[in-house]
């Protein structure tokens, strides 16, 4: 006669890989779920740092005193409706041409808060915000009909840029 014990349930390997097998088709699930406007603001909001990076080092390595006649439109960072980039960028009226120093959606709304004078935000050769925004300064995204859906890119008085959810 057999004296080993009937087995009636899970062995406790059985059940752990039970759990996550259970656990890894509810994330896809919900990932499927949730739709891509939950994730799309956080992906907008590292394109944003990314411009804004690009467009302070552009000002740092053009060694341009900020008082010259030419052009600093390409070192000066415009967030106006719905592009984020160099002024030079988001003015442009080749608005389907591929730049690296703007992001343009016409699903959202970039601002600066404070508000800056012509929405324009421009560095010094040491890369720190200059004139209203020498303080620092925060950058809003939002969706253009739901503005209480916000990320922040904010830029610090030494011109330290990073990624906020709540405000800067």
């Amino acid at each position: 006669m057999d004296s080993s014990p009937k087995s009636n349930g899970f062995t406790l390997v059985e059940l752990i890989i039970v759990i996550i097998i259970l656990a890894i088709v509810s994330i896809t699930a919900v990932s499927r779920m949730s739709g891509r406007s939950s994730f799309e603001l956080y992906a907008l909001q590292d394109q944003a740092i990314s411009v804004v990076r690009q467009v302070q080092v552009n000002r740092m390595q053009s060694n341009i005193d900020s008082s010259s006649p030419l052009d600093q439109a390409n070192f000066q960072l415009s967030a106006n409706g719905n592009c984020l980039g160099s002024a030079n960028a988001c003015s442009s009226d080749e608005n389907t041409d591929p730049r690296s120093d703007r992001v343009m959606d016409d699903g959202y709304l970039f601002q600066y808060q404070p508000s800056l004078t012509e929405n324009i935000l421009e560095f010094d050769l040491l890369g720190n915000p200059l004139f209203a925004a020498s303080a620092g300064v925060g950058i809003s995204i939002s969706e253009q009909g739901n503005t209480s859906n916000r990320v922040w890119v904010c830029i610090n008085e030494q011109g330290f840029v990073s990624a906020e959810i709540g405000g800067c």
